[in-house]
């Protein structure tokens, strides 16, 4: 009996040393690489957006994404890509309109801090819920706010920033009017330099760059 209670007492700290070691590994966030001619970016897919980050993985791990432009360029802004439709379009040809035939529900919440990976979506008026593009998306660039602004733009949407959160928009920059509007969705922990060549390119009036930017993306974990 004395040697049952001791194997049973060592029996429990290693199941829950399994249990831990288990969860953190189950936690452990995807790591995306958006590569292009001026660089590659490495982004953080939140696992606290499971279908946007979840149908990332699919088009992206199908390559539904290889080839495809960033079609829309506003500097200070954004860079959006993702339309199947810009894959091989001929210079000057109007892009925004493709997709994968589906639209995703919202999982809004997250800031749109530089290098937010955001999705796209058609605007209030024909999609009063929110609902994302099953593919196109954007990469914040933004400009630096002052802490000030961000509050008073929060006021009127009834956000309350934390105060790491008003640091981020104050000392590398973002869109916060975006903020409650659009489903972010992941971050650009490497590569935030490469958002910045993307986004002084010349473009038309269409905002489509002149040389074409295109992209392939692959989960690397």
């Amino acid at each position: 009996m004395k040697n049952i209670q001791i194997n049973r007492l060592f029996f429990l700290p290693v199941l829950a040393l399994c249990m831990i070691l288990f969860q953190s590994c189950e936690k452990k966030e995807t790591m995306v690489e958006i590569e292009t001619s001026f660089g590659i970016m490495k982004v953080k897919l939140y696992d606290d957006t499971p279908k946007h980050r979840d149908n990332f993985i699919k088009l992206a791990s199908e390559g539904f994404y290889d080839g495809t432009l960033f079609h829309r360029v506003i500097q200070g802004f954004m860079i959006q890509g993702g339309d199947p439709n810009s894959i091989g379009a001929e210079p000057g040809k109007m892009l925004g309109n493709g997709g994968p035939g589906y639209t995703l529900d919202a999982e809004i919440g997250r800031p749109h801090i530089k290098g937010a990976l955001s999705a796209a979506r058609l605007g209030d008026a024909q999609n009063p819920t929110k609902k994302s593009s099953g593919s196109q998306f954007y990469i914040v660039q933004g400009k630096k706010q002052s802490i000030i602004d961000v509050k008073a733009q929060a006021g009127f949407k009834n956000i309350t920033y934390p105060d790491a959160t008003l640091k981020l928009y104050e000392e590398i920059g973002g869109t916060p009017f975006l903020d409650m509007e659009y489903t972010v969705f992941g971050e650009v922990v490497e590569g935030l330099d490469i958002i910045d060549k993307i986004a002084a390119v010349k473009v038309n009036g269409q905002s489509r760059p002149d040389q074409d930017v295109s992209m392939k993306v692959r989960i690397i974990k």
